[in-house]
């Protein structure tokens, strides 16, 4: 026991969970404003959960702006026209199998179709004021009919079937996409979205880092689980923050010079054997670098510069092995406050650390 009792303060544990292509939850207001009528309201107890209901069953009120209908085994789009001053609509995890029936709803700004079975982006044209469009988690194979959604700032077709980037270089005002989670192989058809500054295209079958020229407002890249073997194609993105590029096949840390404003650069799990390239990194605050083939201690004087860093993940390396493992990080590293998933344990009344 250590002398007078000295008390450990122990921060609680960051389990660094990153968005994962997840849709971007900011701004979803979810303020229900309907009733269902008792026979309707979703339950364990009544029907079997995957039987339409007809949506002339639900009372909507005409002075809505904001209209949750989430989970409501709604089976079709229809008998909204009521609904002249909505804004948000949001129509998520039901069993709708085609956008129809919207040309009234005029004024819609946020159109949420998250978890349905719509299997083709249509009949779209009349909501010129859209701002965001939501159909992951769907059976889309093909982006298109966005002709008219000038406006369109967030996109989110997470998780479905499509196999091409295209038909949205139009979309100039677009701030977030997001298309992880589907089967697209070649970035392409970007070089206009000159407002970008997320661009999510985790858990697709991408080789190779190309065509981002164009986007120098980007601030966050996460191609997190494709197929890249090279960081490269970076030069134009200066102003970018956060990168992901774990799960992957990357050999070398290269291709950084111009992104100087990095805070976050996750390449865990790739097959890198050396911490080299980034001492100019000033501004790093998160390293994320677990499950590669790092043996060397004297890698980390690539760090040495970034006077900001707090996190640092290194666990699944080779060095990991040595017994003083976190005392040698510690030492190496002295701003870090969390290595891997633990924080650093900080003494009170100025007694030795065993971190």
């Amino acid at each position: 026991m250590a002398e007078n009792g000295a008390e450990l303060q122990a921060m609680e544990i960051d389990r660094r969970v990153e968005s994962e292509e997840s849709g971007d939850e900011e701004g979803r207001k979810k303020g229900t404003i309907v009733e269902l009528s008792q026979n309707t309201r979703p339950s364990g107890n009544q029907g079997e959960p995957d039987t339409p209901v007809d949506i002339d069953t639900i009372i909507l009120d005409p002075e809505a702006e904001d209209v949750d209908l989430n989970h409501c085994r709604i089976g079709k789009i229809e008998g909204l026209d009521v609904l002249k001053k909505v804004k948000v609509l949001c129509l998520r995890q039901n069993l709708i199998k085609t956008i129809e029936n919207l040309d009234q709803l005029i004024m819609l700004q946020e159109l949420d179709l998250y978890d349905n079975q719509v299997k083709q982006l249509e009949n779209l044209q009349a909501l010129k004021d859209l701002e965001v469009l939501d159909l992951s988690f769907n059976i889309v194979r093909k982006i298109e009919a966005l002709e008219s959604l000038t406006k369109l700032k967030k996109l989110f077709l997470v998780n479905n079937k499509i196999t091409k980037i295209e038909n949205i270089g139009h979309l100039d005002q677009l701030e977030i996409l997001e298309l992880g989670s589907n089967r697209i192989r070649v970035i392409e058809n970007i070089e206009n979205l000159k407002k970008l500054y997320s661009l999510f295209l985790g858990k697709n079958k991408i080789t190779k880092l190309q065509n981002l020229d164009g986007l120098t407002n980007l601030t966050v890249l996460s191609i997190q689980s494709n197929r890249l073997t090279k960081i490269e194609g970076m030069q134009s993105l200066v102003n970018l923050q956060e990168l992901y590029l774990s799960h992957n096949g990357i050999e070398v840390i290269e291709g950084l010079e111009n992104n100087k404003k990095l805070t976050t650069l996750d390449i865990a799990n790739n097959r890198i054997k050396k911490i080299e390239n980034i001492s100019h990194l000033t501004e790093l605050q998160e390293f994320w670098m677990n499950d590669n083939l790092i043996e060397h201690w004297s890698d980390l004087d690539e760090l040495k510069n970034a006077k900001e860093l707090q996190t640092v993940y290194l666990e699944g390396n080779p060095l990991q092995k040595d017994p003083h493992y976190r005392r040698k990080v510690i030492l190496s590293l002295p701003s870090v406050r969390q290595i891997d998933a633990t924080f650093i344990r900080i003494l009170k009344l100025g007694a030795p650390s065993h971190a």
